[in-house]
């Protein structure tokens, strides 16, 4: 009786592995991603602004 459903047990075991580790990736890289939106806040606020100058437009670049 049990053996019939070996399959099914197998099938859900499986998908909840898989989701669990989806969903722990997604958390994961949202954290990351604040952080690294935070830390750039803060050394923002620290510096002033940007280079102010666009990629290419900078000497060492003509090189």
């Amino acid at each position: 009786m049990i053996q019939q459903h070996f399959g099914w047990i197998e099938i859900v075991v499986s998908a909840a592995i898989a989701l669990s580790f989806g969903v722990w990736q997604l958390v994961s890289v949202s954290r990351e991603i604040a952080r690294d939106k935070a830390a750039k806040e803060q050394s923002g606020k620290a510096s002033g602004s940007s280079a102010g100058h666009s990629v290419g437009e900078h000497e060492l670049d003509n090189r």
